[in-house]
């Protein structure tokens, strides 16, 4: 019998239990002073584009500004945009007021803001989307290489949504097309859902909250062979649910 276990009643600390055959086999706690904002993504505008360190500075409703450097720009802006110079820089494709979609890279450290990326990547239990970048393709360098053979003929398969990328993780070894395609479809749908919501609110906010542990717990470890779910908090279960 294996079981995830959910305690939830006091916000400030969350526990989440991992059984398997009546032993104890992992144990996640998240309290409210380690909780993480990295993979968090949310509404944004830039606030000051810096073309002496071809970055800009990012207002994501925190009290730091955000920092997005140019090479975490997604292709997908500079589409149709001609260059002033030689080449296209950060002043060519972002302007002061625009809105954007960043997704945090690296936690904010000391006096330095967090580092951002409009490179989103969707994480699920066997593969990460990269809806904005299709260059990012690719297979865990875990998988053995008869799994790697096997995925590699599925990947054709699969009806990926345009200019989006696939990222295979050590878990979607020896999945099904079905299981791979169930998924892909799930963060497709996701992607579209947060999409819509920047639509709802002119501030910025956050969209999608990537560290919830609860939903990490889902992810990672939810499989075909888990017997139960158990979470004793009504709010914790409805967003479980």
């Amino acid at each position: 019998m294996n079981h995830i276990l959910i305690n939830a009643t006091h916000k400030e600390e969350i526990r989440v239990a991992i059984v398997r055959s009546q032993k104890l086999t992992d144990l996640n706690i998240e309290t409210s002073l380690n909780r993480k904002t990295k993979g968090n993504i949310y509404k944004a505008r830039i606030s000051r584009v810096e073309q002496s360190l071809e970055a800009a500075f990012v207002d994501y409703g925190k009290e730091k500004h955000g920092f997005l450097p140019f090479k975490e720009v997604s292709d997908f802006f500079a589409h149709g945009i001609k260059p002033k110079g030689e080449k296209l820089t950060i002043s060519d494709i972002l302007k002061e007021g625009q809105e954007i979609i960043v997704q945090v890279e690296k936690e904010e450290r000391g006096n330095k803001g967090a580092a951002l990326s409009t490179y989103i990547n969707m994480a699920g239990a066997y593969m990460i989307l990269t809806p904005n970048n299709p260059k990012s393709s690719g297979i865990s360098r875990q998988i053995n290489a008869t799994d790697r053979q096997d995925i590699k003929n599925l990947l054709p398969k699969l009806q990926i949504p345009k200019h989006s990328g696939l990222i295979i993780r050590t878990e979607g070894a020896g999945k099904s097309l079905e299981e791979l395609q169930w998924e892909v479809d799930h963060l497709t749908k996701l992607w579209k859902s947060i999409k819509t919501a920047t639509k709802n609110r002119d501030e910025p906010f956050l969209i999608y909250q990537e560290s919830d542990i609860t939903v990490r717990a889902l992810r990672d470890y939810l499989r075909e062979d888990t017997d139960s779910v158990i979470i004793d908090d009504l709010e914790t279960y409805q967003k479980a649910r």
